[in-house]
């Protein structure tokens, strides 16, 4: 109990000093307001929070994984963020779906919407898988940057978002957050998601997934403004284009295909929850800062975080959204 009054109150202070900087009285915000209530601080509060020890490394099926899954299911009722109907936040699963990868316990996705003003039936699913492989040996592998910032990053996402749906300046058409369980044991969440969706696929516009965006490849060198964009053309040449022309028009990153290359060796473009969507013809980006020393080890941690920067690749993630969300013509799978 203790711990669950730390955690909302956490949310609140978040909650509280987003609302001191971004809803002014009287001030007409803009896009580029909403994207910078998107900061180092919240992020790091909320990672903070949400790759502690007490999370216990939010093993799928777990008690810190239910933890986590309530963590999230907390702030958006903070919020103010609808449940997608008959959810009450949360997509079960049920244990026999993971193959007994899960310790024969169930686990549960955690959704939250927002419905579009004007083409509501149209839905942007923004994922992030919040699950992480768990204790191992008395170690905790607590998944700050895998995925912790990925997760965190949509919860401010989410806040940005609401926030213009505040100021009557809501998205034209609907975002789906999804944050998946299972991921770590073979994607399973995103997988049940897209057979069992609570919005038609066809109704699906695009995936843009986010994980793994708080660290610094080593290969990079000094070139830090960066993040490696992977499928962003596979699918559809007019999501990769409306990516470029956000990133070239407010964020200013380097956007590296390194590992978007067919022939890449790591094949990371199968081995994140944007996949189970592409595999549905569902146009997608993954947003990722590449491996590091810490990757699948207790010592991702959250003091390792690159705040700042995570923040700017946040910020691209909700620009990317607010463009595809608010633009005239729906994106589409133009490659297939």
């Amino acid at each position: 109990m203790k711990y669950v009054l730390v955690v909302l109150l956490a949310i609140g202070l978040v909650s509280c000093n987003s609302a001191q900087s971004g809803m002014r009285a009287g001030k007409t915000m803009t896009r580029i307001d909403y994207a910078n209530t998107i900061t180092d601080s919240e992020l790091k509060t909320h990672l903070y929070q949400f790759a502690d020890d007490k999370m216990q490394g939010r093993m799928t099926g777990s008690d810190g994984q239910k933890m986590a899954a309530a963590y999230l299911k907390n702030f958006y009722i903070s919020e103010g963020i609808a449940a997608p109907k008959g959810t009450d936040y949360y997509q079960k699963i049920p244990a026999e779906y993971f193959n007994s990868k899960s310790g024969s316990i169930d686990s549960e996705n955690v959704v939250a919407f927002i419905k579009g003003s004007e083409k509501p039936e149209e839905v942007i699913v923004i994922s992030a898988h919040y699950d992480h492989v768990g204790m191992k040996n008395g170690d905790i592998y607590n998944g700050a940057d895998d995925d912790g910032s990925g997760t965190v990053s949509i919860l401010e996402i989410a806040q940005a978002f609401q926030m213009a749906v505040k100021k009557g300046q809501g998205p034209k058409r609907s975002i789906l957050f999804l944050h998946v369980t299972g991921e770590e044991i073979g994607l399973y969440g995103s997988k049940y998601y897209t057979e069992n969706p609570l919005f038609p696929l066809a109704n699906t516009v695009c995936d843009l997934n986010i994980d793994m965006v708080g660290r610094i490849d080593p290969d990079k060198g000094d070139n830090h403004n960066y993040i490696y964009l992977i499928g962003s053309d596979k699918l559809s040449q007019e999501l990769h284009d409306v990516s470029e022309l956000v990133n070239t028009t407010y964020t200013q990153l380097e956007l590296d295909y390194k590992f978007n290359d067919d022939n890449d060796p790591n094949r990371f473009y199968y081995r994140s929850d944007h996949y189970n969507f592409a595999e549905k013809n569902i146009p997608i980006i993954f947003y990722f800062n590449g491996v590091h020393e810490d990757y699948h080890k207790p010592t991702d941690t959250p003091d390792k975080i690159e705040y700042e920067l995570m923040a700017k690749r946040a910020q691209l993630v909700f620009q990317t959204a607010w463009e595809i969300a608010n633009r005239e013509g729906r994106i589409t799978a133009d490659k297939l």
